[in-house]
């Protein structure tokens, strides 16, 4: 098992290797395996590969964000001209129902609300705005529509994490109340963590995944 200082090593080495993202405005601090993102970046969307660095580093139990989002000159545009494009680009992204998802502009921060049929259309909502110029972050209140018997969402969420050779499959128990599932346990891997995440949002109709598994590694 890492030490705090081979895992802030081992973090800051993976932020300078990550070309999308200037490793010098960032700090990093690790204690008992979390792992605090502190500094500033110069926009919404280098934060996000910021935050999937540090993920990808064996031995990151947990993650905190605590970096900012400055934006200067050319990168500074009005909540209006934001709002427009962001309509603009909800409108062209083709796995989204039209008019399905509306956005709200305050301070380059964006909120988009509404109702989708799935999960992966509410993360690609989300995915096209957040490259957006001028962003500072994003707020995903879409809604899911009600979908399958709370057995067969169940069944479904673990007949996929057989599908993807979850090795640790067995240490997840899943809970579900409505459409909010309820993930604890264990794992080895933040790629294992991820993916049973995905296959439980993959399921029609859940409108929240509750994440309390821990990663061991």
């Amino acid at each position: 098992m890492k030490t705090d200082v081979q895992l802030q090593q081992d973090v800051l080495a993976e932020l300078k290797w990550e070309p999308s993202v200037n490793a010098a405005g960032i700090g990093v601090e690790v204690r008992d395996g979390i792992v605090t993102l502190a500094g500033h970046v110069s926009s919404y969307a280098e934060k996000c590969y910021a935050e999937h660095a540090a993920q990808r580093v064996s031995g990151v139990k947990a993650l905190a964000v605590e970096m900012k989002v400055n934006l200067f000159g050319l990168g500074r545009r009005s909540d209006a001209d934001i709002a427009r494009a962001a309509e603009n680009v909800l409108e062209w992204t083709t796995v989204l129902p039209r008019d399905s998802v509306r956005a709200m502009v305050e301070n380059g921060w964006i909120t988009l609300s509404g109702k989708v049929d799935w999960h992966f259309q509410r993360d690609a909502a989300t995915s096209a705005v957040r490259y957006l110029l001028s962003v500072t972050g994003v707020s995903n209140q879409i809604a899911v529509a009600p979908g399958a018997p709370l057995s067969v969402v169940k069944s479904d969420i673990e007949a996929a994490l057989k599908r993807h050779a979850a090795s640790d499959a067995q240490n997840i128990v899943i809970d579900i109340d409505g459409g909010d599932v309820t993930l604890t346990g264990t794992v080895a891997t933040w790629a294992e963590h991820d993916n049973v995440i995905d296959s439980a949002w993959s399921s029609a109709g859940v409108r929240s995944v509750s994440d309390r598994i821990m990663v061991t590694r």
